[in-house]
C-alpha cells in the first residue's frame, strides 16, 4: 500500500514539474517573439517619395558638370585633334532603360557618312508569293518556320529580321526570348512585321542601324574631323532626332500644348549626351 502511494506521489510531482517546464518555455518563446524587431515594409507612397529624392539629388549632382553648346564642343575637339584630320567624332548617348522596356534601336540616314556603311544581312519569314518578292527586293535569307532552328543554332545570322503578319504567331513562342534581348525580334511597333516586305527593304537602303547596349548606352562614330563644322552639327542633330523618335522623346504640338508623344508606348528618358574624339576629352552637350 505504501509503495502504491509513493508511486502516485512521484507521478503527480513529475507531471506538475513537466507542466511548469512547458509553461516556462512557452512564456520564454512569447517573450522572444515580442522582442524580435519587426521588418518594416515601405509603402508605395514612401518608395515613390524616395525615388523622387534620389532623382533630385542626381539632377543636382549633374548640374556640377561643365556642359557646352554643340557648336562649341565641336570647335574644342577640332582644336585638340588639329594634327589628326582623319580622326573621328564619337557621340555617346545614355538612356534610362527600365525593367521590361526594350533597348532603344533604330535607323538613321546621315547627310554625310563618317565611315563606309556596312551591308545589312536581311532574313525574312514569308510564304507564297511574298517569298519571291522578298528575294527580288534583296533579302539574303527567305523562308518559313523551318528557319527557326537555324536561327537558334546561329547557322542563320542576320542584322535585320522581317516577318509577315501571318507567320508572327508561329515564330514568337520559340524566337521571342532568343531574339528579344538582341533587339532583332520582329514587331509591329518597329514596322518589322509587315506585308510590304519589298517596301521595307527599299527603305533600308541608304540608312545605317544604331542600337543601345543592355544598359541603354548608345555609341556611334558621327563625323570625320576634317568635315566642316556645319556638317558635323547636322549629322549629330539628325542622329539625335532618330534616337528621340525611338525613345519617345519627340515633341509634337497637340491642342496648342507641347507634349511628349511616344509611338512605342513607354518613354525612355535621355539622361546624357557626350561628344568626344580619339585624343580629346568627353564633352557634355547642353543643347540636345
Amino acid at each position: 500500500m505504501l509503495n502504491v502511494l509513493l508511486r502516485r506521489c512521484q507521478h503527480s510531482s513529475g507531471v506538475s514539474m513537466q507542466e511548469s517546464y512547458l509553461t516556462t518555455s512557452s512564456s520564454l518563446q512569447l517573450t522572444r517573439r515580442s522582442n524580435t524587431p519587426k521588418i518594416r515594409v515601405p509603402s508605395k507612397k514612401a518608395l515613390a517619395a524616395k525615388a523622387r529624392r534620389k532623382e533630385a539629388l542626381a539632377a543636382k549632382e549633374d548640374q556640377r558638370y561643365l556642359k557646352l553648346p554643340l557648336a562649341d564642343a565641336v570647335a574644342v575637339l577640332r582644336a585638340v585633334e588639329v594634327a589628326s584630320p582623319e580622326s573621328l567624332y564619337e557621340l555617346f548617348i545614355k538612356t534610362k532603360v527600365g525593367n521590361g522596356i526594350a533597348v532603344p534601336r533604330g535607323r538613321v540616314n546621315l547627310p554625310r557618312e563618317a565611315k563606309p556603311k556596312s551591308e545589312d544581312k536581311i532574313l525574312v519569314f514569308a510564304e507564297g508569293r511574298q517569298v519571291e518578292e522578298a528575294k527580288k527586293a534583296g533579302a539574303h535569307i527567305v523562308g518559313g518556320p523551318e528557319l527557326i532552328e537555324g536561327i537558334l543554332s546561329n547557322r542563320h545570322r542576320a542584322t535585320t529580321i522581317l516577318c509577315t503578319p501571318s507567320l508572327i504567331r508561329a515564330i514568337t513562342p520559340k524566337l521571342g526570348r532568343f531574339l528579344g534581348p538582341l533587339g532583332l525580334m520582329p514587331s509591329e511597333r518597329r514596322g518589322t512585321v509587315t506585308d510590304d516586305i519589298a517596301g521595307y527593304i527599299q527603305r533600308l537602303r541608304g540608312t545605317s542601324e544604331w542600337r543601345a547596349d543592355r544598359t541603354g548606352n548608345i555609341r556611334a562614330p558621327i563625323a570625320q574631323m576634317d568635315f566642316p563644322v556645319e556638317d558635323v552639327v547636322t549629322n549629330i542633330r539628325q542622329f539625335l532626332i532618330s534616337v528621340k523618335k525611338a525613345t519617345g522623346n519627340v515633341k509634337e504640338a497637340e491642342s496648342g500644348d507641347r507634349r511628349l508623344k511616344n509611338a512605342g508606348g513607354a518613354l525612355t528618358p535621355i539622361t546624357k549626351v557626350m561628344l568626344s574624339s580619339r585624343q580629346g576629352p568627353g564633352i557634355r552637350i547642353s543643347d540636345y
